[in-house]
């Protein structure tokens, strides 16, 4: 009896891997089909509203969805959003739009770029010795290199007796 349940438990763990290693791809293509039909647009009135946007976009091609991104603290906007398309030719048309005005301002339309998860980088420091791109920060190596300031250290030896301590 215990190997059957031994051998179910096994079967339902190599089911849950299959289907979540599917799922991770099928959204991840989902993800960049998405993109491929969005634009970023940029300096976006703080008061303006999706319906407005709508109203400005909507000679470019169908619109699925607008997002205008949101300090999630203060719930203010940040003054870009995000414009989903029907198709990827409503975006070139959308691209057109690029330096027009909206509520005083001059928009800037760019097509959307897919963020790529998990890679976040090097972090700040010197560059790496020898071959390889990027920085990598050792905070030992040297602890003030880019920070604009020097840590308080004991003053070098000056003049005198060399080496001499009174204990």
């Amino acid at each position: 009896m215990q190997k059957k349940v031994q051998e179910m438990e096994e079967e339902a763990e190599k089911l849950k891997k299959l289907t979540d290693s599917v799922e991770e791809t099928s959204e991840t293509i989902d993800r960049e089909e998405v993109d491929k039909r969005s634009v970023y647009v940029g300096s976006v009135d703080y008061g303006s509203t999706p319906e407005e946007l709508q109203e400005h976009f909507k000679s470019c091609g169908q619109i699925n969805r607008i997002t205008i991104l949101v300090d999630k603290f203060t719930g203010s906007p940040k003054g870009f959003a995000y414009i989903e398309f029907a198709d990827e030719q409503s975006v070139q048309n959308s691209l057109l739009l690029n330096g027009s005005l909206f509520r005083g301002r001059q928009l800037k339309v760019i097509q959307k770029r897919t963020n790529v998860p998990g890679w976040k980088g090097k972090g700040k420091g010197k560059p790496s010795k020898g071959k390889g791109k990027g920085k990598y920060y050792d905070p030992w190596a040297d602890p003030y290199w880019g920070y604009g300031y020097m840590p308080w250290r004991p003053p070098r030896f000056k003049g005198g007796k060399k080496g001499y301590a009174p204990y």
